[in-house]
C-alpha cells in the first residue's frame, strides 16, 4: 500500500537512515494527485493515482506525461491500494515529507551523499512530476489544513530551488504576479502572501553571505507588485462590513500581510540599496496609522503597533550583524526621519487619544474575560508600552537630526504633553502602585513589567535631555540662574529629568543592587549603554543629582509626616474620648492638610521652585505608601550575593542602619517602602523647611531643634546601590566570570563613589 510505503520512507528521513532504492521510486511515491481537489470536509473520496507499469489511465496529467513507470511492486501496491484509507491522509504524508526532506537537505548534520539523493529526488519532482503547479492549486482548497500544509511545502521548495539553482520558481512567481494585483478579487492573496513571508524567513537563515544574492533574485520582479498592494489594501474601507470580524477572508488578508511586511522590515538590513517594498512601512506610514485608529478588530490594531515598535527599535532580528553600518546608511536615516515626521505630527494631533486599548486581546484563543478576573477599565499594556516608544523613539530620532532648538521645541513639548496624558488615562492600576506623583515616575511606572522596553525608553529620554541641554548651551555659553531654573522647571514637568528616572527605579527594585547586575549581564536589555552614558552624565551633574535626591528625601518626609499627624490625632481622639473631651472629630481630621509633598511648579517670575502641593488626603497618603514588589528574588543564590564591604556611614551624627539588612528585611515582608523603615531614619531629624512652607504643630512631634542638618537618605541608598554594584563587578572580573570588560564601566562607578565621599569625608 502506498500510505505503508510512504509511512517507512517517513521513518527513515526522520532517522536519517540512507534511501535504499533508486531516486524516480521515490520521486513516483511523492508525487502529488491533485487533478481534483479534496474536500474540505476531509471525508475520503478517490483521488487519481499514477499509472501503472503498462496502464496509460484514462486520468492521467498532462504534467505526469514525462514521468518515467513507476516499478512492478510500486505499481501493485497503488492498484492495491485499500478504500479505507483517505487519499486526504496520503496527501499530508507527501506534504510532510516535502518540507521535512529540504530541511535535511539543508542540514550539514546529514551524510553528503543522503542530502544528494534528497537533492534528486526534487529536481524530478520539480522538472518532470511539475509538483510545484501541484502545490499551488492545493492553495485554493476549502481544507484549510491542506491549503496550509501547501503553502509551507511550497515555500520549502521555491526556497530550495533558489538556493540550489540561483532561480526564482517560474510557477510561483507567475502566481504572485498575478494574484497581488487581482487584489480584493483574488482568492489567492492570503496564500501568496504567506507564502512569500515563509520563504523570506527561510532565505535569512542562510549563510550572511548567500543572502543578499538571494533577496535580490526575490524581490527584484515583486517589488513593484508589492508597493501596489500595499496601497491598495492599506487604503481599503476598513469601516465595511467584511472587517467586523476577526476571522473574515479580509482581516485574514491583513493579518498575513503585516507577516509580510515584518519579514521585509527584517530583510532589508542585507542589503545596501533596499528595495521599495521594504521601505514603503516607512515612507508611507501613514496608512499605518489610519488602520490602527479605524474600526478594525483590535488583534489587527495590536499586529501594526508591534510592526511599529520593530521598526524604530531596529529589533526585528536578534542577529542584527552589520547592525552599525546599517543605521548608519542614508536610506535608513531618510526613512526614519519621514516615519518620525509622520508619527509627531498625527501625535500633536491628539491621535493617540482615538486608540482605545482594550484589555481583552491576551486571552487565549478568545476575547472572553476569564472567571474571577475583571479587567474593567485594564487597558493592554503591552500595547501601552509599544506605541510609547514608537513616540519615543521617533522624539529622539528627529532631535538627533535638528540642528536648533528653536526647530523642535514646540513638537517636542506637544509630544510629551500628549504622551504624559495617555499615559494618565491607560496606566495600569494596581493595589500595589499609587498615581504618579512626579512626571518622572510615569516611565517606570508604564515600562517597569517589561525590562527591554523599560531601558530603550530611558536611553530615549536620556540622549533627548542631552542633546537639548547640548543646544541651548550652544547659543549662550553662560546661562544665568534664572534660566538655570526654568530648564530644570521644564525637564521635570516634561518628565525626563535623568536624575528622577533612574532614582524612581532605584526605589521600584528597592535599591537592589543584584538587580542592575542582572541587567549588566544580560543581552537583552540595552542597560549598559543607558548605564554609561547616565554615569558619564551624573559625573557632569553631580550638585544637581544631590539636589534631586534631598527633594526625594523631602517627599518620604512629608509622607512620614502626613502618617505620624494621622496617629496621633488617632490617639489624642482617643484621649480626649476617655476624658470626656467633646471636640469634634472634623477639627483633628483637618490635621494633616498642612503637610508637603514632593512637586515642582513655575513662579511668577517663570523659573522652577520646588514647594509644597496641595494637601494630601488620607487615601493619597496610604496610597503612596503602597508595598512595591521586588522584581527579583536573589536571597537563593549565592553566586548572587553582594558581598558587604562593611563600611558605615554617618549622616548628622546618627548611625544609618545596614543598607543590605534593611533590603533583607524589605524582601522578606513583601515591601520595599515601608514607613517602619522610614520611622527608622527619619524620626530624628526634621525635614528641610520648604520655602512658603505654613507653620503646622505637626513637625514638632518628629522634630529635635539640634537636628537640623538636611537629610540625605536617597543620596546614601542610592550611592550605596552603585559601590555594591561596583563590587560584585569587581569580584566576578577578578573570576573572569564578567561576561564582557567592564574597565570602563568600573571606571565611571569609582569617580561617582570618589564624588560621594568628597562630600561625607566620614
Amino acid at each position: 500500500m502506498k500510505i505503508s510505503l510512504l509511512q517507512q520512507m517517513y521513518k527513515d528521513v526522520l532517522a536519517g537512515i540512507p534511501l535504499a532504492r533508486e531516486s524516480r521510486h521515490y520521486s513516483s511515491l511523492m508525487n502529488l494527485c491533485v487533478e481534483q481537489p479534496p474536500g474540505g470536509d476531509g471525508s475520503c473520496h478517490q483521488q487519481h493515482l499514477p499509472p501503472t507499469a503498462g496502464g496509460t489511465g484514462s486520468h492521467q496529467d498532462s504534467d505526469m506525461s514525462h514521468v518515467v513507470p513507476a516499478t512492478d511492486d510500486l505499481s501493485r501496491s497503488f492498484a492495491n491500494m485499500s478504500s479505507s484509507f483517505c487519499p486526504r491522509e496520503v496527501t499530508l504524508l507527501q506534504l510532510t515529507l516535502i518540507k521535512m526532506m529540504v530541511a535535511k537537505a539543508e542540514s550539514q548534520e546529514i551524510e553528503l551523499h543522503t542530502r544528494q539523493k534528497y537533492c534528486e529526488i526534487f529536481v524530478l519532482l520539480l522538472k518532470e512530476a511539475k509538483i510545484d503547479s501541484k502545490l499551488i492549486h492545493l492553495l485554493g482548497s476549502d481544507d484549510r489544513l491542506l491549503s496550509h500544509m501547501a503553502s509551507q511545502s511550497l515555500a520549502s521548495l521555491v526556497y530550495f530551488q533558489l538556493k540550489e539553482e540561483d532561480a526564482v520558481n517560474v510557477p510561483w512567481l507567475s502566481f504572485s504576479l498575478a494574484a497581488l494585483p487581482g487584489f480584493p478579487r483574488s482568492a489567492g492573496v492570503p496564500a501568496c502572501l504567506w507564502t512569500l513571508a515563509a520563504i523570506l524567513k527561510e532565505t535569512l537563515k542562510d549563510a550572511p553571505a548567500a543572502r543578499a544574492g538571494a533577496l535580490k533574485k526575490l524581490l527584484a520582479p515583486l517589488d513593484a507588485v508589492l508597493e501596489g498592494f500595499y496601497n491598495a489594501i492599506l487604503l481599503h474601507h476598513f469601516d465595511s462590513h467584511h472587517y467586523t470580524s476577526p476571522y473574515s477572508e479580509a482581516t485574514n488578508n491583513l493579518i498575513s500581510f503585516i507577516d509580510l511586511l515584518e519579514a521585509l522590515l527584517v530583510s532589508r538590513i542585507e542589503l545596501e540599496i533596499p528595495f521599495r517594498c521594504q521601505r514603503i512601512l516607512f515612507l508611507k506610514v501613514s496608512y499605518v496609522l489610519n488602520v490602527i485608529s479605524s474600526s478594525i478588530p483590535y488583534v489587527i490594531k495590536k499586529k501594526f503597533i508591534l510592526l511599529l515598535k520593530k521598526c524604530v527599535l531596529c529589533k526585528s532580528r536578534e542577529d542584527t550583524k552589520g547592525g552599525s553600518l546599517f543605521l548608519q546608511s542614508p536610506s535608513w536615516c531618510e526613512d526614519m526621519l519621514a516615519l518620525s515626521n509622520v508619527v509627531l505630527q498625527v501625535v500633536n494631533l491628539t491621535w493617540l487619544n482615538q486608540i482605545p486599548l482594550s484589555g481583552k486581546s491576551s486571552y487565549f484563543g478568545s476575547s472572553e474575560i476569564a472567571p474571577g478576573h475583571d479587567s474593567q477599565g485594564a487597558s493592554d499594556q503591552t500595547a501601552l508600552r509599544a506605541l510609547s516608544l514608537v513616540v519615543l523613539k521617533a522624539l529622539e530620532f528627529k532631535i538627533h537630526n535638528s540642528a536648533t532648538e528653536a526647530e523642535i521645541k514646540g513638537d517636542f513639548e506637544s509630544s510629551m504633553s500628549q504622551l504624559l496624558m495617555f499615559w494618565r488615562s491607560h496606566g495600569k492600576p494596581s493595589p500595589h502602585s499609587h498615581p504618579a506623583g512626579h512626571h518622572c515616575e510615569w516611565l517606570s511606572l508604564v515600562f517597569m513589567e517589561q525590562d527591554d522596553d523599560m531601558w530603550e525608553a530611558a536611553k530615549a529620554l536620556l540622549l533627548i535631555y542631552l542633546k537639548l541641554d547640548r543646544l541651548r548651551r550652544g547659543v549662550a555659553d553662560n546661562l544665568s540662574h534664572k534660566e538655570e531654573e526654568s530648564w530644570q522647571f521644564l525637564v521635570h514637568a516634561g518628565g525626563y529629568n535623568p536624575h528622577c528616572i533612574f532614582l524612581f527605579f532605584l526605589e521600584k527594585i528597592a535599591f537592589d543592587s543584584t538587580v542592575l547586575l542582572d541587567f549588566l549581564i544580560s543581552s537583552e536589555t540595552c542597560f549598559l549603554e543607558y548605564l554609561v552614558r547616565y554615569l558619564k552624565l551624573l559625573g557632569k551633574e553631580w550638585p544637581h543629582f544631590v539636589e534631586v535626591c534631598n527633594h526625594f528625601d523631602s517627599r518620604h518626609s512629608a509622607l512620614h509626616a502626613v502618617c505620624s499627624v494621622k496617629q496621633s490625632c488617632v490617639a489624642g481622639a482617643s484621649l480626649q474620648n476617655a476624658v470626656g473631651a467633646a471636640e469634634p472629630q472634623s477639627a483633628m481630621a483637618s490635621a494633616p492638610h498642612n503637610c508637603p509633598v514632593f512637586t515642582a511648579r513655575q513662579g511668577d517670575n517663570g523659573a522652577a521652585e520646588w514647594s509644597q502641593s496641595d494637601s494630601l488626603t488620607g487615601a493619597d497618603s496610604a496610597s503612596l505608601l503602597a508595598p512595591l514588589q521586588s522584581l527579583v528574588n536573589y536571597d537563593s543564590s549565592e553566586d548572587s550575593e553582594v558581598e558587604s564591604d562593611g563600611k558605615e556611614c554617618l549622616v548628622n551624627t546618627k548611625q544609618l542602619p545596614s543598607n543590605n539588612e534593611g533590603e533583607v528585611r524589605r524582601r522578606q515582608a513583601g515591601c520595599s517602602c515601608r514607613d517602619d523603615d522610614r520611622n527608622s531614619r527619619t524620626s530624628e531629624v526634621s525635614p528641610p523647611k520648604l520655602k512658603g512652607s505654613p507653620a503646622s504643630s505637626c513637625w514638632t512631634r518628629m522634630a529635635s531643634p539640634d537636628n537640623i542638618a538636611p537629610l540625605r537618605v536617597m543620596l546614601y541608598k542610592s550611592t550605596k546601590c552603585l559601590e555594591e554594584l561596583q563590587e560584585a563587578i569587581s569580584r566576578l572580573q577578578r573570576r573572569n566570570l564578567f561576561p564582557y570588560n567592564p574597565s570602563a564601566l568600573l571606571k565611571l562607578l569609582s569617580q561617582v563613589e570618589k564624588m560621594n565621599k568628597s562630600m561625607n569625608p566620614q
